[in-house]
């Protein structure tokens, strides 16, 4: 199993289990919840409940989309992520930087400038 570039870097928005989970989907494209369980489970000790739980959080916050599968024994999600890794980055990035202007206005910038301008050499 593939792990994020720094397990740190997204430790304010996900979970350990929920990095975890992206890192099987990501390059699985559409899964079920027993698939991602039958990967993490073993590894991660955790239920397949848990997994279920996972997703539907991440599903909440926007990371992965779900559709409806019906099949025998009923309906069951696949679920697949809404961008890819490089994407999610970006969408971080761009959450935390959002945030720091709307908290500290033009001293964000100004600093931003200053700071982006240093490392271009300028």
């Amino acid at each position: 199993m593939k792990k994020l570039k720094a397990n740190s870097q997204y430790e304010s928005i996900l979970s350990p289990l929920e990095r975890d989970v992206l890192c099987v989907i990501w390059p699985n494209k559409t899964m079920k919840v027993r698939e991602i369980y039958s990967i993490l489970g073993p590894k991660r000790k955790v239920a397949l409940s848990s997994i279920a739980v996972i997703l539907d959080r991440l599903h909440e916050k926007g990371v992965v989309d779900r559709k409806v599968e019906t099949g025998r024994g009923g309906i069951r999600y696949l679920y697949f992520p809404k961008q890819n890794e490089a994407q999610f980055e970006v969408s971080v990035i761009e959450k935390a930087v959002d945030s720091l202007i709307d908290k500290f206005g033009p001293t964000a910038v100004s600093y931003f400038n200053d700071r982006f301008s240093k490392r271009r050499g300028g």
